[in-house]
C-alpha cells in the first residue's frame, strides 16, 4: 500500500491535467472545447505510447537496486535522460509538422481546426519535458521511491491551474493561453525529474550505445504493447460509431468508467513491478513468486470490490452523465459486462506489473498482439457484421481480457519469467537474462 497509494497519486496527473484545460477552455467557447477535444486525443494517445520509459525503466532500476548495485541503476537513469529527451525532441517536431494533417484526420474544420492547430503547437514544446517525467519516475519507482514523483506531480499540477487562469484570463491569451500553461508547468515538472535523474550515483552518466540501446529494446516490446491495446480500443470505438449515436454515447461513458477504475488497478500494478523486480534483483526468486501470487489475489480483491460497487451503482451513475434515455438504456445493456470484467482486469493488470518487473516484455509484447487482433478485433467486425451492436463489442473487450488473462497465467505458472540475480552491465550485455 505505501507504494500503491502514491503510485495512484501520481498516475492521476495526467487526467488532472486534462480536467483543468477542460473547465478552463470550456469557458472559451463551443470551438475552442471542440478543438480542445480533438488535441488531447492526439497529444493523449502519444503520450500513452511512451509510457514505456517509465515501465522500462523501472524494470531496469528495480533489479539493480534490489542487488545493491547503486551506481549501475544510476547509470541507467542518465541514460533514460538520454533517452527520453531525444525522444521528446522527435516527438515535439512531428506534432508541430503534422498538427494541421492530424486534426484534419480527426475531422476537425473551420475554426475549431484552426484552435486545434494553435493548441497543438504550443503544447507540443511541452512533449520533451513530459517524457523526461516518465523516465524520472520510472528511476524512481525502481528505488521503491514513489512520495517523491507524487510530490513534483501534484505542485506541477497546482502551478498549470494558476498559469491556466492567469494565461487564459489575466492575459486574455485564450486557448493558446492554456496550452502555453500546460507546457510550462509540464517543462518545471520535466526538469525536477530531471534534477532526480542526474543527482543519482552513477559510475557514468555519458550516453552509452549499447544501453540506451538496451532501453530502447525494452521500450519497443511495450510500445507495441501499449500500440496494439490502443488500436483495439480505437476500433471499438469506429465500430460503435457506426452503430448509432445513442451507443457511441453509451460507449463512451461506460469506456472512461473502465478507464478510471484501469488506473485504479494500474496502481497494484506498479507495486508489483517494484516488489518482484527488487526481489529478483536480490536472488530472491521464491521471495518473487510468493510477492506475486500475493498480489495477483489483492488485484482480484480489489477489482471485485469495484465491480459490485459498479454493479450497484448501475441504476444511478449513468444517469450522472447523460440524461438522453436512448443514452442511458443503452449504458444500462452493457453495464453488467463493464462491471463483471473488474476481477479478471484486476488480475490482468497485476500480472503485467508481474512481467514488466520481472522483465519479460517480449512475452507482454506477443501476448498483447495475439488478444487484441486475434481475438478482440475479429469480435468487433462480426458485431458490425451480424448487427450485435454495442453489447457485442463490450462481449468482444470482455474477451480481450480474458485472453490476456489466460495467456499472462500461462507464463506465470510457467515460471520462466523467475529469472533472479541482477541484469548484466548494458555495455556488456543484454539487460535481463534470456534477452537478446
Amino acid at each position: 500500500m505505501r507504494l500503491a497509494l502514491p503510485a495512484l497519486g501520481a498516475l492521476a496527473a495526467e487526467p488532472l491535467y486534462l480536467l483543468v484545460d477542460t473547465a478552463v477552455v470550456g469557458h472559451l467557447g463551443t470551438p475552442q472545447l471542440a478543438a480542445l477535444g480533438i488535441a488531447t486525443v492526439i497529444l493523449t494517445t502519444a503520450f500513452t505510447l511512451f509510457n514505456f520509459l517509465a515501465y522500462g525503466t523501472t524494470a531496469q532500476v528495480a533489479r539493480l537496486h534490489g542487488a545493491g548495485e547503486e551506481r549501475a541503476a544510476g547509470r541507467i537513469a542518465a541514460q533514460a535522460l538520454w533517452l527520453a529527451s531525444g525522444l521528446g525532441l522527435l516527438l515535439c517536431v512531428a506534432i508541430v509538422a503534422l498538427a494541421v494533417p492530424a486534426v484534419r484526420l480527426m475531422g476537425g474544420e473551420g475554426q475549431t481546426a484552426a484552435y486545434a492547430v494553435q493548441y497543438l503547437r504550443i503544447a507540443a514544446l511541452g512533449l520533451p519535458f513530459a517524457l523526461i517525467a516518465l523516465a524520472g519516475q520510472g528511476y524512481l519507482r525502481g528505488t521503491a521511491d514513489l512520495r517523491t514523483p507524487l510530490l513534483i506531480v501534484m505542485t506541477a499540477n497546482a502551478l498549470n491551474v494558476v498559469l491556466e487562469l492567469l494565461f487564459v484570463y489575466g492575459f486574455a491569451w485564450g486557448i493558446e493561453g492554456s496550452a502555453a500553461g500546460t507546457a510550462f508547468a509540464q517543462a518545471c515538472m520535466g526538469a525536477a525529474f530531471a534534477w532526480t535523474l542526474l543527482r543519482a550515483p552513477a559510475d557514468s552518466r555519458r550516453p552509452q550505445r549499447r544501453a540506451i540501446a538496451a532501453l530502447a529494446r525494452i521500450g519497443g516490446h511495450l510500445f507495441v504493447r501499449t500500440a496494439a491495446l490502443t488500436g483495439a480500443f480505437a476500433v471499438a470505438s469506429a465500430v460503435v460509431a457506426r452503430v448509432g449515436t445513442a451507443s457511441l454515447g453509451a460507449h463512451q461513458i461506460a469506456f472512461q468508467l473502465w478507464s478510471f477504475l484501469a488506473l485504479v488497478l494500474d496502481a497494484i500494478a506498479i507495486a508489483a513491478q517494484v516488489i518482484v523486480g527488487r526481489a529478483l534483483g536480490a536472488g530472491r526468486g521464491g521471495e518473487a513468486r510468493t510477492a506475486a501470487t500475493r498480489m495477483i489475489w489483492w488485484s482480484v480483491a480489489f477489482g471485485a470490490l469495484l465491480g459490485a460497487i459498479m454493479l450497484a451503482l448501475g441504476s444511478v451513475l449513468p444517469q450522472a452523465f447523460t440524461d438522453d434515455p436512448a443514452v442511458i438504456e443503452r449504458t444500462r445493456a452493457v453495464w453488467w459486462l463493464f462491471a463483471l470484467m473488474q476481477p479478471a482486469a484486476g488480475a490482468v493488470f497485476a500480472l503485467d506489473g508481474i512481467l514488466i518487473g520481472a522483465g519479460d516484455s517480449r512475452f507482454l509484447m506477443q501476448s498483447m498482439v495475439v488478444a487484441a487482433l486475434g481475438v478482440f478485433v475479429p469480435l468487433a467486425v462480426l458485431s458490425l457484421v451480424f448487427d450485435w451492436g454495442l453489447v457485442g463489442v463490450w462481449c468482444g473487450i470482455v474477451g480481450l481480457i480474458v485472453a490476456r488473462l489466460l495467456l499472462t497465467l500461462w507464463r506465470f505458472a510457467q515460471g520462466g519469467w523467475v529469472t533472479a540475480g541482477a541484469p548484466e552491465p548494458p555495455e556488456t550485455g543484454s539487460p535481463y537474462p534470456g534477452e537478446g
